[in-house]
This record gives C-alpha cells, sequence and structure tokens, in this order.
C-alpha cells in the first residue's frame, strides 16, 4: 500500500488492537481492488497494471489476511473466551465463533478467487462461467467482510478493551511481533 503524506502511522505492537484495525483498511483496500477489477475488466484481457494490482492484492491476502487471522485466533478471541468465561453473556462467545467461520469461509472464498485470477492471467482471458463465479466470489467476500470487520470493530474490539488488562495487550503485541519475524 502507498504511503499517504500527512497520514496517521499504523500503530505498533504496544497497540495489537490497533495494528488489527489497521490490517482492516488494508483489508478493504485490497479487497476493493479484487472486486472493481473484476467488474470492470470482464469479458477482456487483464492490462499489466491489473495484473500488476491483482498480484499484489492476492499476495497481501496470502501474508497479511493469514497472519490477521492468526494474531486474532491465536492471541485475541482466546484470551477474551478466558477473561469473558465468567460472563454470563453467551452471545459474546456465540459472537466469537462466528467469526472464527467467517474465517474459514473467507479462506473458501478467497481459495476460489485466487485460483480464477491465476488462471485469467495466466490463460490472458477468462471464461464466461469463471468470470461469473470470480463475480459471485468477489461480492460474497465483500459482504463477509463488511459484517465481519464491523462485527469486530464495534463488539469485540471494545470488548477487548474492557476486559484486557496492560500486561495482557502486551503479550499480545509480542506474539503479534513474534508472527512477523
Amino acid at each position: 500500500m502507498s504511503v499517504q503524506i500527512g497520514a496517521r502511522p499504523d500503530s505498533g505492537f504496544d497497540d495489537p488492537v490497533g495494528m488489527l484495525k489497521d490490517c482492516h483498511r488494508r483489508i478493504e483496500h485490497f479487497l476493493s481492488i479484487l472486486c472493481l477489477v473484476a467488474g470492470r475488466a470482464a469479458g477482456r484481457a487483464l492490462n499489466p497494471e491489473e495484473q500488476s494490482a491483482i498480484k499484489a492484492a492476492l499476495q497481501y491476502f496470502h501474508t497479511g489476511g493469514e497472519r490477521h487471522n492468526a494474531d486474532e485466533e491465536q492471541s485475541i478471541f482466546p484470551r477474551l473466551r478466558s477473561a469473558a468465561a465468567e460472563s454470563t453473556d453467551p452471545e459474546f462467545h456465540a459472537l466469537l465463533d462466528r467469526l472464527e467461520r467467517d474465517h474459514s469461509r473467507a479462506a473458501g472464498l478467497h481459495e476460489a478467487i485466487d485460483w480464477l485470477y491465476t488462471d485469467w492471467i495466466a490463460k490472458g482471458e477468462i471464461e464466461p462461467g469463471n468470470r461469473d463465479r470470480l463475480l459471485s466470489s468477489t461480492n460474497a467476500l465483500r459482504e463477509l467482510y463488511n459484517e465481519h470487520i464491523a462485527l469486530e470493530e464495534t463488539a469485540i474490539f471494545p470488548r477487548a478493551a474492557e476486559l484486557l488488562d496492560a500486561q495482557t495487550i502486551a503479550a499480545i503485541g509480542r506474539e503479534f511481533s513474534t508472527r512477523r519475524r
């Protein structure tokens, strides 16, 4: 992603929830590329700029997206489950379960989108059935991420601020750092 003069810098390991929010903005950015190109270039070969943008988006989801899911599933969600274990709020635990299922569903959509775009780039064209499948998959992924990100930012992250103490936040930040080495 390009650097913008005057933009707020990304959060650091001392603010892991902020890092997840920053990652959400990158997910939205790269997802918009996948969706835009799927709709705009349907029926023709991708030009070099589109190919480059698609390759960058696919690579982001292979690395940053997978790391983001690990950050949530291995560092944030287990601690929230533990901190909220005494809670009588079963909806919160069900929400965490749903978010983990979203990760699995998104992985399947990413796999299909990756294959379809890779095939399109390799062949120089996309078959009509694959074009429809790509449009359907990118739209489904956008809808899934829109809901997923909204739930995390309005329900999960504020709850993390309430439930997780400074030591726990620091430990999460160290785990995030380790995943990026």
